[in-house]
């Protein structure tokens, strides 16, 4: 990678005016969230579909290698919930081999993103679109975690949403009381932890570890004590294992490739979305400013490493970022130790996971779902213009009822579809009669007699006011179908204020000079810029019009008008 590529790690420039100071404070910053980030990363390990520990390995090489190459000072990288879904879906239908591709092809596009300078693009979808598939994914995984939270007998739970809430109410007879009560007692403990602890220092403990260790105990007891033998732990469903895998890369085939795009690409925009989100967020918070195509590159490089030792999809974390933030992080230095101090618990405190029940971690979901649901940007959104609350609702309902791929593939297109509506509808074409006033004049209008406002009998002046491409050209034929008079000899087309034209723009312009010259009407251009003259010149205005028809201001189109009509 080189400078071109705008491949520029924020840890170097970091490490320039590295001092002992700030090495405290990132060493503590680091410990924090890495304890924070273990019961996430176990949490969305399970709901992925995966075991626990993938999701700890996927906090520990993908955190490692965001905070070494990225092109953020503060950002934590690891597994999140927006994948919760896609991973579960991807794992369902291809298994955790065809996830392991998808991911590495993820990374690929993610790469591809920050060497094609993307960054800055990606950055600029619509915010309808990132709420509502973020409040679907929010609402989707609440839902995924009824059955732990509240320990209901279930041997099959459906996957379509609907499906699954009516299994939900059908079982509500089976709910096993201490799985629910330590389920929501989780909630509860996370919600207040931070109200009753912000004055003193252990207040900066995360509250979703206080309810693991807090639950794991209560679970033990009344195992041990009260013969309580119903609340399932993740030693009931999953078995343990503390050893750090070794890489491999999977089998690749044309055909599986080629079946995994659609899914590649979904991990990859969300990646890209939520990457730079975060880092938006992180800069505001500092007062620094992120590389957002360097981002992007490193979130690529994570997800190609994440799958080779048996991760996960990775991307920035948001909550874990302001943690980092929160704590004094200013440097990469802290995300790196992060990573360490997953590694030291993944090798020598991994076991003890086992006795966690799976209630508490339903519980700590169910919390991550009510703060990724941006339920008041929502509201807020709804009273926005029409279009808006429509790509809001589509994406919606869309990442709820059917898929998060689907959601962002029809989201971006409706999104697309209106913002070429709006563009076209801030073109405007209008008709100059009579004469042309001197105040509303700029650069174009030359002071010379008032006779050279007067536009010549025989002669219509249409003015672009905007982009001159898709929709904008057929005002024309709207305008001049509305007129009802005698045919002109001379139409003047002013576009002085048209910053540049497209390939329709030039064939519309195009049509219309052809059509004009048919019927014997000569078209004369008026305040063309350079930049939209090299364009008609490539398109061989020149030739069609002749070089004395394109007019650098009004008076000199209008002097030509007068000798055409003479």
């Amino acid at each position: 990678m080189t400078s071109s590529l705008t491949f520029q790690p924020k840890l170097l420039s970091a490490l320039k005016h590295y001092n002992r100071q700030q090495l405290t404070t990132d060493l503590l910053a680091g410990i924090i969230v890495g304890i924070v980030a273990l019961p996430l990363a176990i949490a969305f390990g399970i709901a992925s579909g995966v075991t626990p520990e993938k999701g700890i390995i996927t906090a520990i090489v993908a955190g490692l290698i965001i905070s070494v190459f990225g092109g953020s000072k503060v950002q934590i990288g690891g597994p999140t919930g927006a994948f919760i879904i896609i991973i579960y879906g991807i794992i369902q239908q291809y298994g955790f081999e065809g996830l392991t591709i998808a991911t590495l092809m993820a990374g690929v596009f993610l790469i591809m993103f920050g060497v094609l300078h993307l960054g800055t693009i990606i950055k600029y979808i619509p915010y309808p679109i990132v709420v509502g598939f973020t409040s679907g994914i929010a609402l989707t995984i609440f839902t995924t975690q009824i059955k732990d939270l509240l320990g209901l007998s279930m041997a099959i739970v459906p996957s379509d949403f609907i499906e699954k809430w009516i299994a939900y109410i059908d079982c509500v007879p089976t709910i096993e009381r201490w799985s629910a009560l330590i389920g929501l007692g989780s909630v509860a403990v996370i919600a207040l932890w931070p109200k009753l602890t912000h004055r003193f220092a252990i207040g900066k403990l995360p509250g979703s570890l206080i309810a693991i260790v807090l639950m794991t105990i209560i679970a033990a007891l009344l195992r041990q004590y009260a013969g309580v033998t119903t609340i399932e732990t993740i030693g009931d469903r999953f078995s343990i294992s503390a050893t750090l895998p070794q890489a491999q890369v999977p089998d690749l085939t044309w055909d599986v490739i080629k079946g995994l795009v659609s899914p590649a690409i979904t991990i990859a925009i969300l990646g890209a979305i939520e990457s730079l989100l975060s880092a938006t967020v992180a800069d505001g918070v500092i007062g620094d400013r992120h590389n957002s195509n360097t981002e992007l590159i490193a979130q690529g490089l994570a997800n190609l490493a994440s799958p080779i030792f048996g991760g996960i999809p990775a991307t920035g974390a948001i909550a874990r970022t302001m943690t980092n933030i929160n704590n004094g992080g200013r440097t990469p230095v802290a995300g790196i130790v992060h990573a360490a101090v997953l590694v030291l618990i993944f090798l020598f405190l991994m076991p003890l996971a086992q006795y966690i029940p799976m209630a508490c971690l339903a519980g700590v979901l169910v919390i991550v779902s009510y703060n990724m649901s941006g339920w008041r940007s929502f509201i807020s959104i709804l009273k926005n213009p029409k279009s808006d609350v429509i790509v809001l609702w589509v994406t919606f309902l869309l990442t709820v009822i059917f898929d998060l791929t689907v959601a962002i593939e029809v989201g971006l297109i409706c999104a697309c579809l209106l913002f070429m509506r709006r563009m076209a509808e801030t073109t405007d074409v209008k008709v100059i009669s009579q004469e042309i006033n001197p105040e509303e004049e700029d650069s174009d209008f030359q002071l010379g007699n008032l006779e050279h406002l007067t536009i010549p009998e025989g002669v219509e002046v249409y003015e672009i006011n905007g982009p001159y491409f898709f929709g904008a050209g057929n005002r024309f034929e709207e305008i001049m179908g509305a007129l009802h008079h005698q045919r002109p000899r001379v139409r003047i087309i002013r576009m002085r204020k048209v910053p540049f034209v497209d390939s329709t723009g030039i064939h519309n312009l195009t049509n219309l000079c052809l059509m004009s010259q048919a019927e014997g009407i000569q078209i004369v251009l008026s305040g063309v810029n350079e930049k939209v003259q090299a364009v008609l010149h490539k398109a061989g205005f020149d030739t069609m019009l002749g070089e004395e028809n394109i007019c650098s201001h009004i008076n000199e189109a209008l002097e030509r008008a007068r000798q055409i009509t003479a």
